[in-house]
């Protein structure tokens, strides 16, 4: 097979597969529309843009999240080596300063040699050696091509955007540095609400008027780890209070209070200006966010330099085109990557870019294709997304065997494979992670590519 590759999608998983195959010599052109064509939710032109939250996640292996990070970190990862160098205090989380960590992804691919950005939009999958990672924001044209190829009726989920506030903007007579627990840096800025602070916001929340979406959009599906706040709330008045605005282990020191409820911000750019609202992604309509904001003890007078947006995903049902390798099932080098396979968070994408870079690589060298084991988080991950057995159930109805709708995954414990405990050892959460951690570690680091 010639030895050059086309990637479409210079987002997380099109920039980790474009360097992946990059450092093993093999030419790539890496398309992105970009800023000729922007999408409903990035803001610049640059690779690897975070579009939502600036975290990764957990960097504690005993979280799924922060195993796959060291996972990533021992098979070579480029971005992850990129995000640890950008990193912002978030306690126990790795986020990043998204511009400084976008920037120094993109100055890296173009000053590559192996790589050739190209600044225009693909509508059509190309011939050759392709990976398609055109994300959860792929343009409507290319999706109908893909859409077409995979012989799917329905690609299309819904995600959200938190808002942003300026720190010189946030009222520090009522809100308060703090991490849960006192667990690491008190890298968040917390505002604590009372009973009635939350019962006023509370109905802001829900009786506020959303953006209106048209059409087909109409039906669409959120992902359910990424809900607008508004779709939370009316779950019921206490689910905010046992999800996004928790308050058990925020406590003030200067009033020894644990509160009724609390709005947790987290640093957004290295300058530690900007801060994003945490679990806050919503659709409403933005002079309602404003006065939502407003109402929240401490955010008053807050200047919020970017409004919460939804936008549309694209991504394909994974078990009925894909191997766990990633290449398509019908045609021999086209692979897919990233969100668009049906993982779910940036660390996930960015794992979907490693894993394709590194088959398409071995595909180009006559070797076997690289199925990660299902005792580590990226092979369970993989194995997850491509196994149609979850989607199976025995209709109630007359008995049949017919298929779920795939939803999208993130990292968690769930999907890895089992392993022998003690009844001990698997009633102790903190053990259990613990051993199946170390499982996989060993396991990766046995593994030679």
């Amino acid at each position: 097979m010639e030895n050059n590759v086309t990637i479409i999608g210079a987002g997380l998983a099109g920039s980790e597969a474009a360097l992946q195959l990059a450092k093993r010599g093999i030419k790539v052109k890496l398309y992105e529309m970009r800023p000729k064509k922007m999408t409903g939710a990035h803001v610049t032109e640059n690779c690897a843009e975070f579009v939502c939250s600036n975290s990764l996640g957990s960097a504690d292996t005993t979280n799924a999240s922060g195993l796959l990070k060291a996972e990533m970190e021992i098979l070579g990862g480029e971005l992850i080596k990129i995000a640890y160098e950008h990193a912002v205090p978030a306690g126990n989380a790795l986020a990043i300063a998204r511009e400084d960590f976008s920037n120094a992804v993109t100055e890296k691919i173009k000053t590559n040699p192996n790589i050739k950005l190209i600044r225009e939009e693909l509508t059509e999958i190309p011939d050759g050696n392709v990976i398609i990672a055109s994300g959860p924001l792929t343009s409507d044209e290319l999706a109908k091509s893909i859409q077409k190829f995979t012989k799917t009726e329905h690609l299309h989920f819904f995600d959200a955007i938190a808002p942003i506030v300026e720190i010189d903007s946030i009222n520090f007579e009522k809100a308060f540095w703090g991490v849960r627990y006192d667990k690491g840096e008190a890298s968040y800025i917390n505002c604590p609400m009372n009973k009635e602070e939350y019962e006023r916001f509370y109905n802001i929340l829900v009786n506020g008027e959303r953006a209106e979406l048209h059409g087909a959009d109409k039906d669409a599906k959120f992902f359910e780890s990424c809900l607008p706040v508004e779709v939370l709330a009316s779950r019921g008045v206490d689910t905010l209070r046992f999800g996004p605005m928790k308050p058990v282990g925020l406590i003030d020191k200067r009033t020894g209070v644990e509160n009724y409820a609390v709005v947790q911000l987290r640093q957004d750019n290295s300058a530690k200006t900007l801060f994003n609202l945490v679990g806050f992604q919503t659709n409403l309509k933005w002079g309602v966010q404003k006065e939502l904001v407003h109402s929240i003890p401490g955010l008053e007078n807050a200047n919020i330099v970017r409004y919460g947006v939804m936008h549309r995903n694209t991504f394909i049902n994974a078990s009925q085109v894909l191997n766990p390798t990633l290449e398509t099932k019908s045609r021999e080098g086209l692979f897919f990557a990233g969100q668009i396979t049906g993982t779910e968070g940036y660390t996930e994408s960015i794992a979907g870019g490693l894993l394709a870079g590194i088959n398409m690589a071995r595909l180009l060298e006559g070797k076997e294709l690289f199925t990660p084991p299902k005792e580590t988080m990226l092979g369970a991950l993989m194995n997850y997304i491509t196994d149609k057995a979850h989607l199976e159930h025995i209709s109630k109805r007359d008995g049949s065997l017919r298929y779920l709708p795939p939803q999208p995954i993130n990292s968690n414990w769930a999907i890895v494979s089992p392993m022998e405990m003690s009844k001990n050892e698997r009633r102790n959460k903190k053990l259990k992670t613990e051993l199946l951690s170390k499982r996989a570690l060993d396991t990766i680091q046995n593994i030679k590519l």
